[in-house]
């Protein structure tokens, strides 16, 4: 693969996986030069919190927000972030939109400036069907005035609706990975936007994953319409973890982004 010059990319995660669901694109993304943050958000990964200890979207940001802080006042980073980490990811970049250079979001809830931040999400999670999560483990806490939402991805969704086209290793690691996360509900994100000169500045780039059986194409394009990125680039034949089953096309695609954007 060709060198290019050296950016930092920092990825975020979906829900219920960790930093290891990059090893591919991390790896790939070392081998072509560049510099690769991969970011275990709590209660997820290694990262010792538990799920049910996160009662704000910051708890649950906060090792991405710790990364970020750390950061010299001139370095600028690319997010990448995968389906519901694209809203930690807006957070990142509402509070440090000068050491953000762009946000690439691959097949994610893309929040806008106009709505709350878990807008897209819930609308997105309100139109699946019940029976269509399969043994998915929903759970609750927080308080009756605020409750707060688990979720948990069993073996037989992750097959069908992350994984189908993806190597089954990588399935497997899944099953043997996944955690219990919390759901990033209005309840848990709160209902304050995030704003025009911070995250609303950042060039957004949308990547449509074209079979993605947990977002649909149709619900892809909605949310680009709803909050028009820079640019949207498709990749074929990819599933929900394009990390997985097309590698080699997304770190191509990122590389391309960085080339563009920082």
């Amino acid at each position: 693969m060709e060198k290019k010059s050296k950016k930092h990319f920092v990825l975020v995660h979906a829900g219920c996986h960790g930093a290891w669901s990059w090893y591919k694109v991390k790896t790939l993304l070392e081998a072509a030069g560049q510099c690769v943050s991969a970011i275990d958000l709590a209660a997820s990964g290694i990262n010792t919190t538990r799920a049910e200890e996160i009662q704000t979207l910051e708890d649950y940001s906060k090792p991405l927000l710790e990364m970020m802080d750390s950061l010299a006042s001139e370095e600028k980073v690319i997010l990448v972030a995968h389906s519901m980490g694209g809203i930690p990811a807006a957070l990142a970049a509402d509070i440090f939109p000068c050491n953000t250079a762009a946000i690439v979001f691959l097949t994610s809830s893309m929040p806008d400036t106009k709505n709350p931040p878990a807008y897209v999400f819930e609308k997105l999670i309100a139109s699946i069907p019940p029976e269509e999560f399969l043994d998915t483990v929903f759970g609750s806490y927080g308080t009756c005035d605020r409750p707060l939402q688990t979720i948990l991805f069993g073996p037989k969704f992750l097959a069908e609706k992350f994984y189908q086209l993806s190597p089954v290793e990588d399935l497997e690691l899944a099953k043997l990975l996944v955690r219990v996360n919390p759901l990033v509900t209005n309840n848990l994100a709160g209902t304050r936007r995030f704003s025009e000169e911070g995250y609303g500045s950042i060039p957004r780039i949308y990547i449509i994953c074209e079979e993605d059986n947990i977002i649909p194409k149709e619900y892809q394009r909605w949310i680009i319409s709803n909050f028009p990125p820079r640019e949207v680039i498709k990749i074929k034949d990819a599933d929900h973890m394009p990390m997985n089953s097309k590698p080699q096309e997304l770190c191509a695609c990122l590389l391309k982004i960085a080339d563009t954007y920082a």
